[in-house]
């Protein structure tokens, strides 16, 4: 039996695997206990590096361990688009951007950045289940002013790539912000329905970023309702 999928993906499905057998069993009931097998298929798939679907489709992700360059292929990963309008010069919204430290101030899963050099950062975010995610990212492509775009280097745990663009918005009423977005998580789609299973559903957290980003631009801070019940500041 050969192996046809990736380290990462082996571990998710260790991980995804085991909190929906216990899930099931807890609930004894016939739900619960396809549930329970269905983990219990996801730990079988990670301990043996096999997925039977893969096989019969003639796919394999195992070939992404091998040190190749990692970015991600094309129509494969997860793919997310959102746009923003900001009362702000295309000029001074590329600059905080650009500065790439500042992201983790509007990025709530984001929990840091490091500048390498002029093309290449660290990144740190919060991952499904309590679990960190990092990666090295390079730009690719810049216009100052204009538009950034990147992608993750040879060796990063999460495949992605992206691009911010900045254009002026009609009327004089500030700029968009578009956000393109695509990533490859730890089991591919299988793995991004496992993020949304605990929480994390990368189109809402881009909005989300991008709503944060818009208030913390045009007001210099981001309202929360956090431990506020009536909602209210």
């Amino acid at each position: 039996m050969d192996t046809n999928v990736a380290h990462a993906e082996r571990w998710l499905s260790v991980i995804a695997g085991s909190a929906l057998t216990a899930y099931g069993l807890k609930r004894r009931s016939a739900p619960g206990f396809l549930i329970g097998a269905l983990g219990a298929a996801l730990v079988w798939r990670g301990a043996t590096g096999f997925c039977p679907v893969y096989g019969a489709a003639g796919f394999s992700t195992a070939e992404d361990d091998d040190g190749r360059p990692v970015s991600v292929p094309y129509g494969r990963g997860i793919q997310v688009e959102k746009t923003v309008t900001i009362n702000a010069s295309p000029e001074s919204l590329y600059q905080f951007w650009r500065n790439f430290e500042n992201l983790p101030r509007f990025m709530e899963n984001l929990e840091s950045v490091e500048v390498i050099d002029a093309k290449r950062s660290r990144w740190v975010a919060d991952g499904p289940a309590g679990m960190d995610a990092d990666w090295e990212a390079e730009i690719i492509n810049e216009i100052p002013n204009e538009l950034i775009g990147w992608r993750s280097v040879e060796g990063s745990r999460i495949s992605n790539a992206g691009s911010v663009h900045f254009t002026p918005a009609s009327g004089g009423r500030g700029t968009e912000v578009k956000v393109v977005l695509r990533y490859d998580p730890p089991g591919g789609k299988l793995g991004a329905v496992i993020s949304r299973m605990f929480g994390e559903d990368p189109d809402w957290q881009v909005h989300e970023d991008l709503r944060r980003l818009k208030m913390l631009i045009e007001t210099g801070e981001i309202a929360t309702i956090q431990d506020q019940p009536s909602g209210r500041n």
